[in-house]
């Protein structure tokens, strides 16, 4: 059967074309995913090197899936900043590690103020800035965005416009959506938190909901590495 003029015209789309919305947050996906993983793989090693012995850790920033979203907007924020033009590659470095330590030391402080937990404390570190980042992280984010703008971005850019139209738009609703719910439930779920140490009682339906669902155990649980701060 031959094809329509429209069923030709709709293979002829290319997804996700330039820096479009749907191919930043398909990025965001797989920053978020590739963090989640490193966070757990680095905690492993480090667990290893103190007891000589193999474990995995969950480091991830919701309740479902093997999501990270902080290392998702990062990502993101770098390739839209950095991306758009052209910079030299000491340019790339210096603002790239910039740009890190600044999402660094607002997420830090946004989750010490709204949540009332720290998830790292760099206060002991050679050159913190109130021991939210540091220097050398900084110009390790610096190295990051350096790498991430100059090859990796260009790789997973002709790899997500090679998806089929129909089927990329698809799996971004999907992932929209879950990932919407799943951010949202997480994050209500530890200002519930919040609030059970500040002993203040549900109000609604949904607070006992999480009450009862999202204890301290289960938050402790998929959260150890987040510390309530005193």
């Amino acid at each position: 059967m031959a094809k329509t003029n429209e069923q030709t015209k709709e293979e002829k789309k290319i997804f996700a074309k330039g820096l479009s919305k749907e191919k930043l947050f398909l990025i965001f996906v797989i920053g978020s995913i590739i963090g989640a993983y490193y966070e757990e793989i680095l905690s492993g090693i480090k667990y290893f090197n103190v007891y000589h012995v193999l474990k995995w850790f969950p480091r991830r920033g919701v309740l479902y899936g093997p999501f990270s979203p902080i290392y998702g907007a990062g990502m993101v924020l770098f390739i839209y900043l950095l991306s758009r033009r052209k910079h030299t590659n000491i340019e790339l470095i210096l603002y790239g590690g910039l740009i890190g330590g600044i999402f660094e030391y607002m997420t830090s402080f946004l989750q010490e103020t709204f949540i009332g937990t720290v998830s790292w404390d760099y206060s002991k570190q050679f050159l913190n800035i109130h021991g939210r980042t540091t220097i050398p992280i900084m110009l390790g984010w610096g190295m990051g965005a350096f790498i991430l703008v100059r090859y990796v971005y260009p790789f997973l850019s002709r790899l997500i416009e090679k998806i089929p139209y129909k089927l990329g738009k698809g799996i971004t609703l999907f992932l929209a959506i879950f990932l919407g719910l799943d951010m949202l439930v997480s994050w209500t779920a530890l200002a519930r938190w919040t609030f059970r140490r500040e002993n203040i009682p549900p109000y609604t339906v949904v607070g006992k909901f999480y009450d009862q669902v999202y204890t301290d155990e289960v938050l402790m649980r998929h959260f150890p590495n987040m510390q309530v701060k005193e």
